[in-house]
């Protein structure tokens, strides 16, 4: 399997915290859907932005943090730019705070085009129709006249895919982009994401709360704590973590047809903290 990114060591400091917020992550990624699940404030997000170097006023170290043939750590902010939607993009978690109200959704999408190629913007229109519609939503046309405003969650969150695939990028990081939906419209956009995967063979970096999502969706998951990788193991394999925060993770989710008793409260250790110090 081609490795699309090798990250060993990384460790992330905002400017005056006492302590990392980030500390001693690695992972490979290849042409795959990852899972990264973890509490608030573990550090998934973290990582996932850190990758796209969208992190002002943080301190970014790394042993490795490579990009197929490209060093991340080594990239000015002019040279990300020509990185960041064309080659790695970032399907944020909310699209009510990540599409700008005062512009039309078509717009917003025709610009990452744009912005990478050398074409006209009635090509650029074209292209972001063709990609709305790839996206599954039906009248693109009409959607792309729309102000974010207009559209529902799950369309919002269509639009959001579409703009980051727009450039036909190698890797995606999507952060909880199934959160805010309803059941129905989230099967409907991991539908799209495995597609992705699977005819397009991008890299898949799913950023996620919800253990049962990663486990029926992701090939391998990442379990972190308090900005650190405490385990890593297979999808399928979840259900035989070893590591006891994992096993907590797992116990305090409520189960259809499970016992009725008080769902299990998680006993964090402080030698957990210290793990990969």
């Amino acid at each position: 399997m081609d490795t699309l990114l090798d990250v060993s060591n990384l460790r992330i400091r905002y400017g005056g915290a006492a302590r990392e917020a980030v500390r001693g992550v690695s992972f490979t990624l290849g042409r795959e859907r990852l899972g990264i699940v973890g509490e608030s404030g573990s550090g998934k997000s973290t990582v996932g932005r850190a990758l796209l170097k969208l992190l002002p006023g943080a301190t970014i170290t790394a042993d490795r943090l490579r990009f197929e043939d490209v060093d991340l750590t080594l990239l000015s902010e002019r040279e990300m730019l020509k990185i960041r939607g064309r080659r790695m993009s970032m399907i944020l978690q909310d699209p009510k705070f990540s599409l700008n109200p005062i512009r039309r959704v078509g717009d917003q999408v025709s610009e990452t085009y744009l912005r990478h190629f050398r074409c006209s913007r009635r090509e650029a229109r074209e292209r972001a129709l063709a990609m709305l519609e790839a996206v599954k939503i039906r009248d693109p046309e009409r959607v792309y006249r729309q102000y974010p405003h207009e559209v529902s969650g799950g369309m919002g969150q269509r639009i959001m895919i579409a703009m980051m695939l727009l450039a036909d990028p190698d890797l995606v990081i999507a952060d909880e982009p199934t959160s805010a939906l309803d059941v129905t419209v989230r099967l409907q956009v991991l539908d799209i994401l495995d597609n992705l995967v699977r005819n397009r063979g991008i890299g898949l970096i799913m950023i996620s709360h919800d253990l049962n999502l990663v486990r029926n969706f992701c090939d391998r998951v990442l379990i972190m704590y308090a900005g650190q990788v405490v385990e890593t193991l297979k999808a399928g394999d979840l259900e035989r973590a070893e590591h006891p925060y994992t096993r907590g993770l797992l116990a305090a989710q409520p189960r259809i047809g499970g016992p009725r008793a008080p769902l299990s409260v998680l006993d964090r250790k402080p030698e957990w903290l210290e793990e990969n110090a």
